[in-house]
């Protein structure tokens, strides 16, 4: 799964190389809107995504050609939708969700995909 929509993380590239690199890159993604990552299509429990409380991990960073290629986790809450019964024994129906992306950043003009990662 990739987005669809473009995305450019110009301050991501131009962090690239220094000490602030992870930093920036966390910033960024945190500062996108999480419609354009994803989410819904990595969720393991819910069928809804609580996009309130992101938090990303950087895993891995590695440079080819073109391209910087970011590895991350992403940690958001997923919502089971219709289980808000009268009767229903937990009320609470947000659950922890995680899913790993990869951010190809291009180096020269800032455009970035975004690839679901399956767990295989």
């Amino acid at each position: 799964m990739t987005t669809d929509t473009p995305v450019q993380l110009t301050h991501s590239v131009a962090a690239w190389g220094s000490p602030t690199f992870a930093d920036v890159l966390k910033q960024e993604i945190l500062q996108l809107d999480p419609r354009l990552l994803p989410l819904q299509q990595g969720m393991s429990y819910g069928n809804y995504v609580n996009d309130e409380n992101l938090a990303v991990l950087i895993l891995a960073v590695s440079e080819e050609g073109p391209n910087i290629y970011a590895r991350t986790g992403i940690m958001f809450s997923g919502i089971i939708g219709g289980c808000h019964c009268a009767d229903d024994p937990s009320p609470d129906n947000e659950h922890p969700e995680y899913c790993e992306l990869m951010f190809e950043i291009n180096k020269s003009n800032a455009l970035t995909n975004i690839h679901l990662l399956n767990d295989e």
